[in-house]
């Protein structure tokens, strides 16, 4: 009998990875370029790699639609990577740069900034708008997750 996979994307190159459930996913590395496929920090989001992430892998994925311009978005920026640091491997953390990928916001009907979404599975799950603390960010990720 073959164990049960999560299929989860590499941040370094892309790649969708099939990793055993019986095996630690914080220790897990990329098939192609060997990269751990956890780095507790939010990876980079782009019009070439969101859907492998958003649609096609297995893990939750919380989304940070921001701009470098953003003064709120900026402000969230560590408490947003703290957030990743913990809620790796459970669910994978992204940024989002609005202005590189405007078919991507405009797919997600954002309008204003920051805004989180959660996404599984190519569906959105939750959002939430405005800045957040790291203690609110882990509580929305937590609560919308699931069961």
């Amino acid at each position: 009998m073959t164990p049960e996979t999560t299929i989860i994307g590499c941040p370094a190159c892309g790649a969708l990875n099939r990793v055993p459930d019986d095996r630690p996913r914080a220790d897990a590395r990329c098939g192609r370029c060997h990269a751990s496929l956890f780095q507790g920090a939010p990876i980079t989001l782009t019009a070439a790699n969101f859907d492998a992430h958003a649609a096609r892998a297995d893990l939750p994925l919380l989304v940070d639609f921001w701009a470098a311009w953003c003064g709120p978005c900026q402000q969230m920026a560590p408490a947003f990577a703290a957030a990743a640091a913990k809620l790796e491997p459970s669910i994978r953390l992204g940024k989002l740069d609005t202005e590189a990928a405007p078919a991507i916001a405009a797919r997600y009907n954002i309008r204003s900034i920051p805004t989180l979404i959660l996404i599984a599975k190519g569906k959105e799950l939750a959002r939430q708008s405005g800045a957040l603390p790291e203690s609110a960010i882990l509580a929305f990720a937590r609560q919308a997750i699931p069961s």
